[in-house]
């Protein structure tokens, strides 16, 4: 019998039905949902993020939800630590832990058990890139890295510039790639993969309606608020896509339309992006199309998975 504990991964692009698969999951097997959405993590930006309902978080417990303020960035280290309490934490209380997400890097760095990079932090040429960046921007930066690293790049986004300026910090320190310096330690869990997929014509066609519903929802309002109460509209929490764009234009610099076009497009190229990191191929993930009968499919996979591990 596996010793380690047995916990489920739902996996799949932005989108494409994740939380309600959870949710019937969660209230079915007596779970709790923790979120590996690295968008989730910070309080006030909800709509723009697609954050689960209140109701919805009334229904089945979620961890690492509202967790942080938007001007407190988790590093990975960080969510590292504080998903594997959660997660320990479910498990000690007989329940079994669900784990949603869309950001590749957070799944990965939980399941496969990543160390981060020996290489200690360089002050000094982290300000000179952090200086550089201000020079040219985020996208040129981000160009540097692709070129020095392809690798690192494919799984890095442009607007996350913190990611990136650690990434080539590494490399110039240790004139290594940092793709190449990722150590993996056992992981802890017996993981349950579950990828959802639709495709990419119906997928675009729902992240559109996500983006027209987010409209009519507030976003704009939500953003302003943001702004309102001091929170600086460079922060890093505001890369993610959506909240730039509508900043942009509350600033005169776009407008609206053409900020909702920019997010529809970025939306596109992040659906894609996601493809790098759970790959229709992948041997270890049960790939479904959200309907019925592959619910049914699922749950057979859960109930045969658990049989395998002592009901688990």
């Amino acid at each position: 019998m596996n010793d380690k504990i047995a916990l489920i991964l739902i996996v799949g692009p932005t989108a494409v039905g994740k939380t309600d698969l959870s949710l019937r999951l969660a209230e079915k097997y007596d779970g709790e949902i923790v979120s590996v959405d690295s968008r989730l993590f910070y309080r006030g930006m909800d709509i723009g993020t697609a954050k689960p309902s209140k109701e919805e978080q009334a229904r089945v417990p979620h961890h690492l939800v509202d967790v942080t303020d938007p001007d407190q960035t988790w590093s990975l280290s960080i969510f590292q630590e504080e998903a594997k309490k959660a997660i320990e934490d479910i498990a000690s209380r007989g329940k079994l832990p669900i784990l949603v997400g869309g950001t590749g890097q957070f799944v990965r760095a939980v399941i496969e058990g990543w160390l981060p990079p020996e290489q200690p932090p360089a002050p000094e040429l982290r300000t000179a890139l952090e200086n550089w960046t201000n020079e040219i921007g985020a996208l040129p930066l981000y160009l540097r890295l692709a070129v020095l690293d392809p690798e690192a790049a494919a799984v890095i986004e442009y607007q996350n510039v913190r990611r990136t300026i650690r990434a080539l910090e590494v490399i110039f320190s240790t004139g290594q790639k940092f793709s190449e310096q990722r150590r993996k330690s056992e992981s802890p869990y017996n993981a349950l993969q579950i990828g959802l997929t639709r495709p990419r014509p119906e997928l675009y066609a729902r992240v559109d309606q996500r983006i027209a519903d987010m409209l009519a929802a507030g976003l704009v309002d939500e953003v302003r608020g943001l702004l309102d109460q001091g929170y600086p509209p460079d922060l890093p929490a505001f890369s993610a896509i959506g909240y730039k764009q509508i900043i942009d234009h509350l600033q005169g610099e776009i407008s609206l339309n053409e900020a909702v076009i920019l997010i529809k497009r970025l939306t596109r190229i992040f659906v894609r992006r996601q493809t790098n990191w759970f790959r229709l191929t992948d041997p270890q993930i049960h790939w479904f199309a959200p309907n019925e009968q592959s619910y049914l499919d699922i749950i057979h996979l859960i109930d045969t998975w658990r049989s395998i591990n002592g009901g688990k």
